[in-house]
């Protein structure tokens, strides 16, 4: 790497096709500035190999044999872990999407993006950036979109607050850190912000903030 570029960014591959994996693992070697510490085929094995090798970002499909996305992303919030979660799946109707960003991943994108699309994920994922893929964000504010629903009422300055690191990926634990508050105090600002938006989660939030131009 020559002197002045960009730090490299570490990552593990997660997924139960060997396939996938390879033809990840050769992408990602190919292009300056990345590196593939190792692989899993399953959330479990994903999870010890984070315990071990700490990479930065962690690409993460969600339905596997032996160990799903969404329980390894739960696990490795609850262990603290500082490694950005990246889910990669085929479908953008895949009933996890919330429940897997829910649970901490930093974004979601398609396996079909195209390599720029992904080295650029995977560079705002490191960062900290929540990525989602265009289909999955229009998706997403479609859903709520509804004729009547709440979500014209202006947020509050700690609400904001909230909802930016909220779309940094931050948890409800570093949140609270973040702004000398507690978590229950976190969730109650979640719970009003929610209601304002017009929406039921987290993923949903940052969409629909993206698109009203809350967030920048």
């Amino acid at each position: 790497m020559t002197e002045g570029t960009a730090r490299t960014i570490t990552l593990i591959v997660v997924d139960d096709h060997p396939v996938v994996r390879d033809g990840l693992r050769g992408m990602f070697e190919s292009a300056p500035g990345f590196e593939v510490l190792g692989e899993a085929a399953d959330g479990v094995e994903g999870v010890d190999l984070v315990a071990r090798l700490d990479p930065d970002v962690v690409l993460m499909d969600l339905r596997m044999p032996g160990g799903g996305g969404v329980a390894a992303i739960a696990e490795l919030v609850r262990r603290g872990s500082r490694s950005r979660v990246l889910v990669l799946t085929t479908y953008d109707t895949d009933s996890d999407t919330l429940p897997a960003i829910e649970a901490g991943a930093t974004g979601y994108l398609l396996k079909d993006a195209p390599r720029d699309e992904l080295f650029t994920a995977v560079r705002a994922a490191a960062d900290g950036r929540t990525v989602l893929s265009p289909a999955v964000a229009s998706r997403l504010i479609t859903r709520v979109r509804t004729p009547g629903a709440p979500g014209n009422e202006a947020l509050s300055a700690r609400e904001r607050e909230v909802l930016e690191l909220v779309a940094k990926g931050t948890s409800n634990r570093g949140i609270a850190a973040e702004l000398f508050i507690s978590e229950a105090t976190v969730k109650t600002h979640l719970t009003h912000m929610f209601a304002k938006l017009g929406v039921k989660d987290r993923a949903a939030a940052v969409a629909v903030a993206y698109d009203r131009g809350i967030l920048g």
